[in-house]
């Protein structure tokens, strides 16, 4: 039997038990385990869910803010994209609205995590995102920051240049005590649902779902473009093959902690050196 189809009977076993009562009798004894056709429809069904409350709505919305960028008439070059935008002028209040948002913005992260879990083993544990290997995940995870950071400032150089990027402001936040804590946390946040969802979770569910690895590994790229498409065409293509290489170190090293922390590195280096660097040496790299 193929490893991928074990795969779905495991799953549909694991539903199943979990129709048991605590008595260990069953709560409709007439009722047959569910057969593949309809764990992989739950599965389907279960991917559009967690996509539609996360990285999915995303890009959805990225996809509409492209569509209005371009045919709002301006240059694609000439239009802005402020991210982490303060929500109050009232310091406090707007402290206390981006915990909020940074807090629910992982709930997705929990209910994959959750559901990578049903057959009784650790999520964590399966997708590596646990703290087995500390030091190396550290090493490989500030090695494939620099590797995809480097060529991805030319790539981004490249598109401000030919008109296809919009200027990002990667941090609108007003400056308090508290900005640079709080776009510590907003990268970490970003990290945790791209890197759980789209490479971890995803994965997982399309490998029982027998997808080939081509195929699985465009999806995890193609999704991480799309809710950069907002962005313009330059941060798609670009995303696109930093979506490539992580859903390729993942399948071959079944770790996402690594990830989380190139994430997680470079988000800080873009939004912390933007609210931090001289408005001149920003100018000059073309983000403001």
């Amino acid at each position: 039997m193929p490893a991928g189809r074990s795969e779905v009977n495991t799953w549909g076993t694991a539903l199943y038990a979990a129709r048991v009562d605590s008595s260990g009798d069953a709560r409709d004894p007439a009722a047959p385990p569910p057969g593949d056709r309809a764990v992989r429809r739950r599965l389907t069904t279960e991917i559009w869910i967690v996509l539609g409350l996360s990285l999915g709505k995303a890009a959805v919305y990225a996809v509409v803010s492209l569509v209005a960028m371009l045919t709002a008439g301006t240059p694609l070059a000439e239009q802005t994209v402020a991210l982490n935008p303060s929500r109050s002028p009232r310091p406090y209040l707007d402290l206390t609205y981006q915990l909020l948002a940074i807090g629910f913005a992982v709930l997705p992260v929990a209910l994959a995590l959750y559901l990578l879990s049903a057959n009784g083993r650790s999520a964590v544990r399966r997708i590596g995102l646990d703290r087995a290997r500390p030091w190396r995940d550290l090493g490989v995870g500030v090695g494939l920051a620099a590797v995809i950071g480097i060529p991805g400032l030319g790539l981004w150089a490249v598109g401000r240049a030919v008109g296809i990027t919009v200027e990002v402001q990667a941090s609108a936040l007003n400056d308090a005590w508290w900005t640079v804590p709080v776009l510590i946390l907003a990268a970490l946040q970003n990290a945790l649902i791209e890197e759980v969802v789209a490479v971890g979770y995803l994965m997982e569910r399309l490998r029982e779902l027998r997808w080939s690895t081509p195929a699985i590994i465009a999806a995890s790229a193609l999704l991480r473009g799309s809710y950069h498409l907002y962005q313009g065409w330059g941060p798609f293509f670009g995303n696109v093959v930093m979506g490539v290489v992580f859903a390729e170190y993942y399948r071959r090293r079944r770790r996402v902690m690594p990830l989380v922390v190139a994430h997680t590195v470079l988000d800080i280096v873009a939004f912390v050196g933007y609210a931090s660097l001289p408005d001149a040496w920003l100018e000059a790299i073309g983000v403001t």
